[in-house]
């Protein structure tokens, strides 16, 4: 016995609004180079000790 669908509003439109327009270009995020450069300089926080000797 085969299932019966349920009519989803959503589905209805986004069907008409792709029909209408066309099919939404696929998009690729842009790297955010401030949060790159703060990742690739230091993974961990300096501890205590190390700020210490550091000034010394």
């Amino acid at each position: 016995m085969a299932v019966k669908k349920v009519f989803s509003v959503v589905k209805a439109v986004k069907a008409n609004a792709r029909a209408r327009v066309g099919t939404p270009p696929p998009s690729q995020t842009l790297p955010d180079t401030k949060k790159k450069a703060e990742r690739r300089k230091a993974k961990h926080k300096p501890t205590l000790q190390d700020l210490i000797s550091r000034s010394e």
